[in-house]
């Protein structure tokens, strides 16, 4: 009898592991690559790069892609404003490889996309990430400050917490287990989840139309796409330990922006952030949640404008006269 349960369980997951593929296949054909791609140290990544003028990179977070700073229209104003805007898929998400055997913490993400910027000759971009991408933001600036002109962080995760939901994501990080689930039981079973996760990224406000309109459920559920989120999500406590020395150091402009109704990661971490980097400009936005450049793109802009700004001016002014301008930020 448990013989022949063995060999029906099998033959349901091999099941499932077919329809899954199957699922995979039709979604990156139905959202093809939108973009480029360049080699780095072996990984291809894709990107978009569009526009003239200052140079802005962006950093999207966990469970989304590079696509969603243009759902949010974030990119699109940045590019009437004048400005290059660069956007990568983060390794393992969108279009982007992610091979076996590194870590990928944010430290070693944040030197991938340097070497990238540097072939594709972005100087001195301003910075912005999102959530999870705010610690590869931090980790760009610390490890390669004269390279990046300054940092606008929205809803980052900073400082060490308790997170109950790190056990959520460790399964799906662990090799051969998390390879079984992620081509078997995950994707069902996010199916399932997606609409409660939505709703927690976003709340208090509601789901945009656009982003329920664009946002693809199947490319966040294929198997290549849950291992970078479930190694990224066991990633997050190391990440913000390693970062939390470099805060002090900072010496570009900084930015730092939260939603007052974050549940995914509280707005008391932006606070804390604000009080550890000098300088640092903070602003809460009142009704957002964690998805705060979706409730005010407009916002985030000027956020970046306003360090674009700073950057050029305390590059250039004397000293003296930059560290008093500094005070104000």
């Amino acid at each position: 009898m448990t013989g022949r349960t063995l060999l029906v369980g099998a033959a349901a997951l091999a099941g499932l592991a077919v329809a899954n593929s199957v699922v995979t296949r039709r979604a990156e054909r139905k959202h093809p690559p939108q973009g480029r791609f360049i080699r780095v140290d072996g990984v291809r990544l894709h990107y978009t790069d569009q526009g003239s003028g200052p140079p802005v990179v962006l950093v999207h977070g966990n469970a989304v892609t590079s696509g969603d700073w243009g759902t949010s229209g974030v990119a699109d104003l940045l590019l009437e404003r004048g400005h290059r805007v660069v956007v990568f898929d983060r390794p393992g998400f969108g279009h982007s490889e992610r091979p076996r055997g590194r870590a990928w913490t944010a430290k070693q993400q944040a030197d991938l996309l340097h070497k990238a910027l540097k072939q594709l000759g972005v100087e001195r971009p301003v910075v912005a990430g999102h959530s999870w991408g705010a610690i590869v933001a931090l980790s760009l600036a610390a490890c390669h400050p004269t390279d990046t002109a300054g940092l606008v962080l929205l809803s980052g995760y900073y400082f060490w917490t308790v997170r109950p939901d790190v056990l959520l994501v460790v399964p799906g990080a662990l090799p051969v287990v998390g390879d079984i689930l992620r081509y078997t039981v995950s994707p069902p079973l996010g199916r399932v989840l997606m609409p409660l996760l939505k709703r927690a990224m976003f709340s208090p406000s509601p789901v945009p139309s656009r982003f329920r309109a664009e946002y693809s459920d199947a490319m966040a559920l294929r198997p290549s796409q849950i291992r970078a989120t479930s190694v990224d999500g066991a990633l997050m406590i190391p990440g913000a330990l390693g970062l939390r020395r470099h805060y002090e150091d900072l010496s570009m402009p900084v930015f730092i922006m939260a939603g007052d109704g974050d549940k995914v990661v509280y707005p008391k971490g932006a606070r804390r952030l604000h009080s550890h980097v000098p300088g640092s400009t903070l602003r809460i936005i009142e009704g957002a949640g964690h998805m705060v450049h979706h409730f005010a793109p407009q916002e985030v802009v000027e956020a970046i404008r306003h360090v674009g700004e700073a950057s050029h001016e305390s590059r250039w002014l004397p000293h003296s006269v930059a560290a008093a301008l500094a005070e104000t930020v």
